[in-house]
């Protein structure tokens, strides 16, 4: 399919006001009902929920598949050296800056907030659908980092018989709280107030590594924020229990790469650990749990990496890119 083609079938696009040479699609986001409290605080912003999509201007005429990217918690796509990657190794990119976050976030949202980890999987299928209708009969690879990515697991266990991807790249996924760079609340203490006040907030620092990234790489820190986004009720409660599934065990039935540095690190201003460590989960956890996500779980560890490992200082950054392109060749 050639890349005037992909364009006549998926839906309108205009010139990114982020990233040059980039296009982006605003569409409508599914909204649940406003029924409860946790429902009203998903109303909290007074208007209806979107999702972007932005892809390179000019996608590849011929492509091997898709990669359909989906960002972390104080988060938006970028990083135009992934897409950049991803087309090198003949692949289609398209991000997906989720509800409330990056280009999708609107006067009045509560940035980053979910209430159920199933309002960001439904963007992300949104996503999913846009990538194979753009370029049907190829195979869609989903890459999400953080808690993205334990979105995107989530979903893959969901759509496992039908609607999923081809393969799925877990970049850092924020699969526990255990040495994270929040402290949730005892579950007995948090449900209750998520249910009572989803919006209060249970945890808020600043993000010494958002700043250090701010002072290499080239992003809106109004939407990738170095003082950091506040950890609400509701958020949280919808994450622990997205791990605690995580943790019984999913039954993904396509081939997963988990990825992550070597080691954890202190998240401290000036800390030696913060261009070689990743300074916001710990990386023991995510090995841990790692094979609990189905039967075809690959482990890649990478030294020297950041959280996100596509951020991170080189040679690191190229061997994970590179472990990347590898993965994707053998994608089928």
């Amino acid at each position: 399919m050639t890349a005037g083609a992909a364009r006549a079938v998926d839906g309108d696009w205009v010139p990114d006001r982020l990233l040059p040479g980039y296009e982006a699609s605003t569409r409508p986001g599914w909204r649940p009902e406003p029924a409860g409290p946790r429902a009203r605080a998903l109303a909290a912003g007074g208007q209806d929920v979107v999702l972007t999509l932005v892809r390179p201007g000019v996608p590849p005429d011929a492509p091997q598949g898709v990669v359909v990217h989906l960002h972390g918690y104080n988060d938006y796509f970028f990083a135009t050296h992934l897409a950049d990657a991803v087309r090198d190794a003949g692949w289609a990119f398209l991000a997906l800056d989720a509800r409330r976050a990056g280009r999708s976030l609107r006067p009045g949202d509560v940035p980053h907030y979910q209430g159920d980890l199933r309002e960001q999987a439904s963007d992300l299928t949104r996503a999913v659908r846009a990538a194979r209708r753009a370029w049907p009969g190829l195979p869609v690879v989903v890459h999400a980092h953080s808690t993205g990515g334990l979105v995107a697991a989530l979903w893959a266990h969901a759509h496992r018989a039908r609607g999923g991807a081809d393969a799925v790249v877990l970049n850092s996924p924020f699969l526990s709280f255990e040495r994270s760079w929040v402290r949730p609340l005892q579950d007995g203490a948090l449900r209750p107030l998520a249910r009572r006040a989803p919006l209060a907030v249970v945890a808020s620092a600043p993000s010494r590594y958002a700043g250090r990234l701010a002072a290499r790489w080239r992003f809106d820190t109004t939407l990738k924020r170095p003082e950091g986004v506040p950890a609400r009720a509701g958020w949280l409660a919808a994450v622990r229990a997205g791990q605690l599934r995580v943790a019984r065990g999913l039954d993904i039935g396509v081939p997963v790469l988990v990825a992550r540095s070597s080691r954890s690190g202190a998240d401290v201003m000036d800390g030696p650990d913060l261009d070689c460590a990743d300074t916001v989960l710990d990386v023991e956890t995510i090995a841990t749990l790692a094979p609990r996500l189905g039967t075809d779980v690959r482990e890649l560890v990478v030294d020297d990496a950041v959280h996100d490992l596509a951020l991170s200082l080189a040679p690191a950054r190229t061997t994970y890119l590179g472990a990347l392109t590898d993965f994707l060749a053998g994608v089928r």
